[in-house]
């Protein structure tokens, strides 16, 4: 049976999502509307009404003992549309005040006020509230009664009596009202959904068209964001990843031709000098001899390249692991000085080192004295034609801080953030002098590795000091 061929997901685009969120959220919207405006609008209003006259009772009771009750009274009947009556303990009125002509509840000939005081009496708390059909005036209306008391005995009897609005007609005016809004409102939005979308998304879209064409290789890609920060802050960023990788891209063709030279130099030599051997040198022990030293040389010195490539990989990578010990740095430092006497005394050149009081620092004491090592190494290749290299130690509170200081040209300040980069190499640097242009790449991946902090400072014509900072 054969598989059948694997097939892409297609996923919906950002332009169709926020078009459709926004359109959900508008709908919505408009259905907690209709919900809150419709169904619930008609208990909503019964309810605060019984709290508001709730209110207004209360306010009249704190009133009952002032001396312009009665003009109060007045005037919150007027003002509410609320039938009062106000009785004794006896249950003789005291105060009345009928808003509806003679239609209230709690006057007049029909007056249901015998039934409600009988209910009022009856009530545990001594409150009631009723929604009674009122049929003088053809309407619901809201009847609130209370005892007035204290607490050792009843002093009288307050009723609100006041009419309950039909709603109904209200709600059907609403409905009609908020169906013409929620298509209207809904045509908007939908306008506003695909702007806005598009206006979302457009930046996006272009970023990601440019995106395409920087994975195929074009580093000249122009980033354009658009009229809101995060695709502005993803265009810069993207423009910086391209610059980055345009940046390694040319440093890894250097690379390849810088290692390429490395390795077709001793391979040539090899290839020359066993020629010799076997066509010249063969039967002469002498020359013989001689052809064989350089064959070797040259076969070290093609072993330290690859072992310096395969050692800067498991840095990078993290399989090498350092080995920490506590070490006396000024006796490591004089060990390794005293190992280049003897190219100081070959080459001429004179290695000076500035030790400072003994002081016990913690680290990789192999990977440790390689740093120093390539470090004195790379000096020796730029130094001045003085041949003069400086080793200090330099004992400071937060650790110490080793130097290595050459009389060089110096570095140019736009060429000292590259100088530690693993695919980076001096224009000026010398082919004579032994080394594989790695050093300062594995120098940077030790000190990463110890989380020591290093650098360097020159200026043109003044040399150059490379340092590093080791804990204690």
């Amino acid at each position: 049976m054969k598989n059948e061929p694997h097939k892409e997901k297609r996923l919906i685009s950002l332009r169709a999502r926020l078009c459709l969120a926004f359109i959900l959220f508008t709908v919505i919207v408009f259905a907690l509307l209709w919900f809150f405006e419709v169904v619930l609008l008609e208990s909503f209003y019964y309810t605060s009404k019984i709290r508001d006259t709730q209110k207004i009772a209360i306010s009249l009771i704190e009133a009952y003992d002032d001396e312009d009750f009665e003009r109060y009274l007045s005037q919150v009947s007027l003002e509410n549309q609320i039938c009062v009556e106000v009785l004794d303990k006896r249950q003789r009125p005291l105060y009345e005040c009928d808003v509806l002509d003679d239609k209230c509840l709690l006057h007049g000939p029909h007056s249901y006020l015998g039934a409600l005081m009988m209910k009022l009496q009856n009530d545990a708390d001594g409150v009631i509230g009723m929604n009674v059909y009122n049929e003088r005036i053809g309407q619901d209306t809201l009847v609130l009664g209370c005892v007035l008391h204290d607490n050792t005995q009843v002093h009288g009897y307050l009723f609100l009596n006041t009419p309950l609005q039909p709603v109904g007609s209200a709600v059907s005016i609403i409905k009609r009202l908020l169906m013409f809004i929620t298509v209207l409102l809904l045509i908007i939005g939908v306008v506003i959904a695909f702007w806005l979308s598009s206006w979302l998304s457009v930046p996006i879209v272009r970023i990601t068209h440019s995106a395409h064409r920087l994975a195929h290789g074009d580093f000249n890609t122009k980033f354009i964001g658009g009229s809101y920060q995060e695709a502005d802050e993803l265009a810069r960023t993207l423009t910086y990843a391209e610059q980055q990788l345009s940046r390694v891209d040319s440093m890894q063709r250097d690379l390849i031709a810088n290692v390429s030279h490395d390795l077709r130099t001793p391979l040539t030599m090899l290839k020359a000098y066993a020629e010799m051997i076997r066509d010249l040198s063969g039967d002469n022990p002498v020359k013989r001899n001689a052809h064989l030293q350089v064959i070797i040389e040259e076969t070290d010195r093609l072993t330290a390249l690859v072992n310096d490539i395969l050692d800067l990989s498991k840095f990078e990578n993290g399989s090498m692991k350092p080995e920490m010990q506590t070490i006396d740095i000024r006796t490591r430092l004089a060990d390794i000085i005293e190992r280049y006497k003897g190219v100081s005394e070959k080459m001429g050149y004179h290695i000076h080192f500035t030790p400072d009081e003994p002081m016990q620092v913690t680290c990789d004491p192999a990977q440790i004295e390689r740093v120093i090592c390539n470090l004195i190494n790379n000096a020796i290749n730029y130094t001045g034609e003085d041949k003069m290299v400086y080793v200090r130690q330099i004992n400071l509170p937060e650790g110490v801080r080793i130097e290595v200081r050459d009389t060089g040209k110096g570095i140019e300040e736009d060429k000292i953030q590259r100088i530690f980069d693993k695919y980076y190499r001096s224009e000026n640097h010398k082919r004579e002098v032994v080394g594989t242009g790695l050093g300062l790449s594995i120098v940077k991946a030790i000190l990463k590795m110890h989380e020591f902090h290093y650098g360097v400072n020159s200026k043109l014509g003044e040399g150059s000091v490379f340092w590093f900072l080791m804990r204690g």
